[in-house]
């Protein structure tokens, strides 16, 4: 679910708990903002190293899983009918009970997404003589040539002591509901769903970022849907930090929050850049580093713009991320011998700026001798399709 992007707790309404709220000194602020702004780029960051080793992993369990066009198109509609039916929910029903089973299926989830996000920092830990035992959980359905395999995870000794760890963290969130607690589990999702959720190619996360851009100006601007719900939904599907930190200690309870909607879109994006980095084979990675500036300047922008008009504030990443360079156009010389008088006509490729494809950035391939480097062109123009992020073809 995306959501605003920031929200002063103590610029609620009238009549609310927060309104007899003592207002947020501005140290209290700038810490729970600075913290906020931390918080939402560790996991971009090390979500996108990560997704580069998931995407080359061969464990079922590790696959990453692809969002296409469709999906991307597909999903402010789905996020919308969500969201509407949470408000309904929160409005017909006891919020307690909708927050106690949310809790339930939420804690499930937090223990194995905190598992699954500290395995690889706790293997440096364990000794060398460590007794360590594969396992596998294999669930399929059908029999004989028909089975099929519904689920197919992987893990091992070590892989428990994580789960026993993190479910020490799980029980904590479900006694007490502690922001601390909180932010582990959305740390821990924000940070699986930048390393398992991969787009198709640019094009499909501009597809996503404009539906949601649009999705969060109708909910953020045109109704109190998003932040009711995010203030009712108990959940950790946001980071929260007290801006009363400093004066109650671990036991604040004034808090500016952050969507991990506003995390984990971005920074999918983000992580797919970072992929296209490493498949060019340099030494820089030009299009990470530019797209995860932008990102912190749309953050940045963001919750000043929040703090200006005391309103939660749809995220201004996509005009920011608009400005990272992408894939060009390119305009060549046609290759004579095509045919009389058709040489001097131009050729529209489509630049991925593939290794394959050198300096210029172009893959070409013959459609007689699928040989990289050469164009066919049927009547003086090539028509080329981009098929990933890293390959273009031409017909």
């Amino acid at each position: 679910m995306e959501e605003a992007a920031a929200h002063n707790g103590s610029a609620a309404g009238a009549g609310s708990p927060a309104a007899a709220r003592p207002p947020a000194t501005p140290e209290g602020m700038a810490l729970a903002y600075g913290s906020l702004v931390l918080m939402a780029l560790l996991p971009i960051f090390f979500g996108a190293l990560r997704s580069v080793s998931c995407a080359k992993s061969k464990n079922s369990s590790e696959m990453p899983e692809t969002i296409t066009s469709r999906d991307a198109a597909r999903f402010p509609i789905v996020a919308s009918c969500t969201l509407l039916g949470l408000y309904l929910f929160f409005k017909i029903f006891s919020q307690e009970y909708i927050n106690l089973l949310l809790s339930m299926y939420f804690f499930v989830l937090g223990i194995l997404a905190l598992s699954h996000t500290i395995s690889p920092m706790m293997n440096r830990f364990f000794p060398a003589n460590f007794p360590n035992k594969q396992y596998q959980f294999l669930f399929t359905q059908g029999s004989g040539d028909r089975k099929e395999e519904i689920v197919n995870y992987e893990f091992d000794t070590k892989d428990l002591v994580c789960l026993a760890l993190s479910s020490v963290v799980g029980v904590w969130y479900l006694l007490r509901k502690h922001w601390i607690a909180n932010n582990l589990f959305g740390l821990a999702f924000s940070l699986n769903g930048v390393e398992l959720l991969h787009l198709n190619n640019v094009s499909t996360g501009c597809i996503l970022l404009g539906g949601l851009f649009i999705y969060d100006v109708f909910w953020v601007f045109g109704t109190n849907v998003m932040v009711t719900v995010a203030k009712s939904f108990e959940a950790p599907i946001k980071l929260v930090f007290p801006q009363d930190l400093l004066e109650k200690g671990l036991e604040a309870d004034n808090f500016a929050m952050l969507g991990l909607g506003d995390i984990v879109i971005p920074g999918i994006f983000i992580a797919l850049l970072l992929r296209f980095d490493i498949s060019l084979k340099k030494n820089t990675h030009t299009y990470f580093y530019t797209s995860f500036v932008a990102y912190i300047f749309g953050l940045g922008l963001t919750i000043f713009i929040m703090h200006i008009f005391k309103h939660a504030q749809l995220f201004s990443f996509l005009p920011a991320c608009s400005s990272v360079p992408g894939p060009r156009l390119y305009r060549i010389p046609a290759p004579s011998g095509l045919g009389k008088g058709r040489s001097n006509r131009n050729v529209q490729l489509r630049g991925d700026l593939s290794p394959q494809g050198g300096a210029g950035g172009l893959q070409r391939r013959d459609d007689r001798s699928h040989q990289e480097g050469e164009v066919t062109l049927p009547r003086g123009r090539a028509r080329c399709r981009w098929a990933g992020p890293f390959q273009t073809l031409c017909k």
